[in-house]
């Protein structure tokens, strides 16, 4: 009767955090989020969200140029063979903190095209 549910088939045990996963998934959220602002200047707006759905948990982050398309990097975590402090590897950190932030400076010069300006010559 409820097979056509969303709820239907969905293992739930990767949604449930430990109130210690939840704090490290934060931090690893924040740190990438920093590490990307590092990289960009102040006029991108960087934030993270997690959030649970059908499919466990999902990390987003995302910059807003000051021009141009948002852009976004979303993953799930893993959670099998890793500590609970260790959810986002400090290498996977570091590649969506600089893919993040090369993609929004793309979408910059996207937007802008051929009207910039030559600094020099």
């Amino acid at each position: 009767m409820h097979g056509n549910t969303p709820y239907s088939g969905v293992e739930q045990s990767s949604a449930d955090l430990t109130a210690t996963q939840r704090r490290s998934l934060r931090a690893s959220t924040a740190q990438i989020a920093a590490q990307t602002r590092d990289y960009l200047p102040d006029e991108y707006v960087v934030g993270s969200e997690i959030s649970s759905g059908t499919n466990g948990i999902q990390v987003t982050v995302a910059v807003r140029p000051p021009v141009g398309n948002p852009v976004s990097a979303g993953f799930t975590p893993e959670f099998e063979n890793l500590s609970d402090d260790d959810l986002i590897s400090d290498e996977d950190r570091e590649e969506v903190a600089r893919g993040l932030a090369a993609s929004a400076a793309l979408q910059v010069k996207a937007a802008l095209g051929d009207d910039v300006p030559k600094t020099a010559r």
